[in-house]
């Protein structure tokens, strides 16, 4: 068990990851999550922090407060996602995001999506340097990735199990996509609802699909990639639905790809590198003059 949980992965693959985890942060930030922001122009009674914030405990959030979070933890992001500092500069994002997770989060609506995120963020400082293209394995780097493929799959799990705790079997024989199709639905969902039964049968394979993802785990490679490919596909057919994008839980999913593979930084190297072909050189003068000159024609001679 302690093999499979520190099971060595290239150290490039550590860098891609981190450098993606922490872009993404800075972009939470200004696109997704930017309401936070707003959340201190209404009273604070309003305000119940999670448990975690009651039993650490954290303050209640002034303008000042999210300011100061918002913009140490922007240019903290960027800064880490270079690569620098991995441990100073990895568990100060932890920290700062995990307060503008709560914040986000102690108004009444708990979102899922982030938890395999928070894990990456926690994981990635004990992962240690590494940079892009470094085919050196690790372990330590190896444990990070696997807590977050495992963060990653309990979403899912957890999921169905929240489903039958609250809803039971009239979650999958209800009408749940179709409330949410009304609610929220596209042009495209209108037409899959057109479609006797199908609704109730994604429901069951909703949760089919969840109980089932521990699965990936004991699969091989070849077809864990397929697996993780088809997790990606219901994310995408969730977002041309009923338009729910689970970003931050597509991100933290990258765990299971070999991202070392992909380096944008040394393909646009290599691009700008690549020498640029000599013009075509011009032919001698002596054939320039050959085909300039008109042809003289034999005179025909009479017997």
């Amino acid at each position: 068990m302690t093999g499979w949980l520190t099971e060595a992965v290239p150290r490039g693959r550590i860098a891609a990851f981190r450098t993606l985890v922490y872009l993404f942060v800075a972009a939470d930030l200004v696109v997704f999550t930017p309401w936070v922001r707003t959340r201190v122009d209404v009273p604070g009674d309003l305000y119940q922090p999670l448990l975690v914030g009651r039993l650490l405990p954290l303050p209640t959030p002034t303008p000042a407060l999210v300011g100061v979070v918002f913009w140490v933890l922007l240019v903290a992001a960027l800064l880490a996602a270079t690569g620098r500092a991995p441990r100073l500069l990895g568990w100060t994002v932890f920290a700062l995001y995990f307060e503008w997770m709560i914040v986000a989060m102690s108004y009444g609506k708990v979102d899922h999506d982030r938890f395999g995120l928070l894990v990456a963020l926690a994981a990635l400082p004990t992962a240690g340097r590494a940079r892009h293209g470094d085919p050196t394995r690790t372990e330590a780097g190896g444990w990070a990735l696997r807590v977050t493929q495992i963060a990653v799959i309990c979403t899912y799990f957890l999921a169905a199990w929240a489903k039958f705790r609250f809803g039971g079997l009239d979650w999958a024989t209800g009408s749940v996509l179709a409330r949410a199709i009304i609610r929220r639905g596209t042009d495209f969902a209108d037409l899959i609802a057109q479609v006797p039964h199908l609704l109730i049968v994604a429901q069951f394979g909703i949760l089919a699909f969840e109980l089932l993802s521990p699965l990936v785990f004991v699969l091989p490679a070849r077809w864990r990639t397929a697996m993780v490919g088809f997790f990606y596909s219901f994310h995408l057919v969730t977002v041309a639905t009923i338009t729910i994008s689970f970003a931050p839980h597509l991100v933290a999913m990258t765990a299971f790809l070999p991202l070392e593979k992909v380096r944008p930084v040394a393909v646009a190297r290599r691009l700008r590198r690549r020498p640029t072909p000599p013009p075509p050189s011009s032919p001698p003068a002596t054939v320039i003059k050959e085909f300039a000159s008109p042809q003289r024609s034999t005179p025909t001679q009479t017997p």
